[in-house]
């Protein structure tokens, strides 16, 4: 977005971030007379399954509005960044920080792959750290902010940018290789997807609510599809950012949109073969024959990935501003704007597990291995178990 656009909508983008598109009925997804709708939904009682235990925690430094920073992992090292800049190597079992250094601010969170780390500044440089001991290796700007996590391959560093541009960076020496630049509509919600590397293909979902599929050594376009169309007659109804990244499974390609669709692409058809309607900020989750949406007003929907009908909805969490979520041990779990870790049977969405982890809202949720880390939005880095 311009510095012209961005003066414009900076409140009205403010509001929808925080009001989850509540604000307004047409572009609501749900509708209930009885209960007021901004109101986030009470939790109720439920039936305990699992047991969530923390094994340790580390407070960084700055504030993690977007929710934008979730650590990085490599063989037994786990890497996290805040937005002071400081970076960290820290052991996964118990928390014991092994080296770190400190950084210009940065914008997004760190990535790590085939030895090295990539963070990106508030300035547009994207820095490349060796994993081992955090020895810089190379500095490049990109001439725009880059909100989302890098995709690291064996050649490459993948970023993108605010400005809608994909942009392909040598591994060993920072050097531009190329760059794709996307169509920008003119509002846009804060924030970015995170370009994913599978297959010598690059995949990446846009502000214009696109997904885009690239050959990574020359980032020739192979194809492209809408996640879904605007149909609206303002400038806010047809604000359809992607801002999750898209999932490859078995062949399909899922993804997701604000204001948009859950919409599944046939990677052989290179086309969309199925749509449903739906408003995320979020990948959606795939398991136990089940495809799980976090909807942006908090609400759960599900559907068969079997035969694509709908299976089960929810309105438990509505309005509580769930962070992403993530598949730990074949179950769902979720953080809430006061701290509650949630965790969710994906075959039926009843609750099964529950732990308030901190006084602030959880913006991001992560798996590894046996271990799940939360993020809250003061920037402390959670190691829980279930």
């Amino acid at each position: 977005m311009t510095n012209e656009h961005s003066s414009k909508y900076f409140f009205l983008v403010l509001l929808v971030l925080i009001s989850s598109c509540s604000s307004t009925n047409g572009i609501r997804f749900w509708k209930n007379n009885s209960i007021e709708p901004d109101e986030p939904m009470p939790l109720q009682n439920f039936s305990e399954e699992k047991f969530i235990s923390t094994n340790w925690s580390i407070q960084f430094d700055g504030d993690n509005d977007l929710g934008n920073f979730g650590p990085a992992f490599s063989s037994s090292n786990l890497f996290f960044a805040d937005s002071e800049g400081n970076i960290s190597s820290i052991d996964p079992l118990n928390g014991e920080i092994k080296w770190s250094l400190k950084s210009n601010f940065l914008s997004a969170g760190v990535a790590s792959g085939f030895g090295v780390l990539a963070v990106s500044d508030t300035s547009g440089n994207v820095i490349a750290y060796d994993q081992e001991d955090g020895s810089k290796i190379w500095s490049v700007n990109v001439k725009g902010e880059v909100l989302s996590k890098a995709a690291i391959d064996a050649k490459t560093v993948i970023v993108k940018t605010d400005a809608g541009e994909l942009i392909s960076l040598d591994k060993n020496n920072g050097e531009i290789i190329w760059s794709y630049r996307s169509n920008l509509p003119l509002l846009t919600v804060r924030g970015s997807s995170s370009p994913v590397i599978q297959d010598d293909k690059i995949f990446a979902s846009f502000d214009n609510g696109r997904l885009g599929v690239f050959e990574i050594d020359s980032g020739f376009p192979l194809w492209d599809g809408a996640i879904s169309y605007v149909s609206g007659t303002s400038e806010l109804e047809n604000l359809i950012d992607a801002d999750s990244s898209p999932i490859i499974e078995g062949g399909l390609i899922y993804a997701t949109n604000y204001q948009g669709n859950l919409n599944i692409f046939d990677l052989a058809q290179k086309r969309s073969v199925w749509t449903s309607e739906s408003s995320s900020f979020y990948s959606p989750l795939i398991t136990r024959g089940m495809i799980i949406v976090i909807e942006s007003d908090s609400n759960l929907i599900s559907f068969s990935s079997k035969n694509l009908q709908k299976s089960w909805d929810s309105d438990s969490y509505r309005n509580r501003n769930l962070s992403n979520g993530t598949v730990y041990k074949g179950q769902i779990v979720f953080g809430d704007e006061e701290g509650y870790i949630h965790v969710i049977n994906p075959l039926n969405g009843k609750t099964i597990g529950r732990k308030k982890v901190s006084r602030k809202p959880i913006k991001s949720v992560h798996s590894r291995s046996s271990s799940l880390y939360v993020v809250d939005e003061s920037f402390k880095i959670f190691s829980l178990n279930i």
